[in-house]
């Protein structure tokens, strides 16, 4: 069998095209490094999703690392019947929405001082590419757990 160069070269162009196909669409989530609150008060964090992807057709998961702890889940988000807080996790954390900017708002109503912590934005793979730190008093009194995967 004979092979020209050119169908070489085709077939070279196919491989590579198949081989970096996957590389363009990687799912980003943003979110802001840091955040001041101010007890009583309404907190929105949010979580930007890049372009290619939608919120609308994605999942998200929300985790929280107080002060000295681990990580732990807080809440998901799929729809507004597919929603729910991890346990014991208090009433005044929801998730809104707002698929205008592609972007999910953990909100916590009446935040709280014991509410200082980590918080972490997820897709369904749990990898997580950002955090929000709230602090109160403008001072922050932990660093962020490095995790990949949890």
């Amino acid at each position: 069998m004979h092979i020209s160069l050119r169908m070489l070269w085709a077939y070279s162009v196919l491989f590579l095209g198949w081989l970096f196909s996957g590389l363009e669409s990687q799912m980003i989530l943003t979110q802001p490094s840091s955040m001041s609150a101010s007890p009583g008060l309404t907190v929105n964090i949010p979580c930007r999703m890049n372009t290619g992807y939608t919120i609308n057709s994605e999942r998200a998961r929300w985790l929280q690392q107080k002060p000295g702890g681990t990580p732990r889940f807080l809440y998901h988000y799929y729809t507004s019947t597919d929603q729910g807080r991890g346990t014991g996790v208090p009433e005044r954390f929801s998730v809104s929405p707002d698929a205008s900017q592609n972007l999910w708002n953990l909100v916590i109503n009446g935040v709280e001082v014991e509410d200082e912590a980590v918080y972490y934005c997820a897709s369904w793979d749990y990898k997580l590419t950002g955090y929000t730190m709230i602090d109160f008093n403008g001072e922050l009194r932990q660093k962020p757990f490095a995790c990949h995967i949890c």
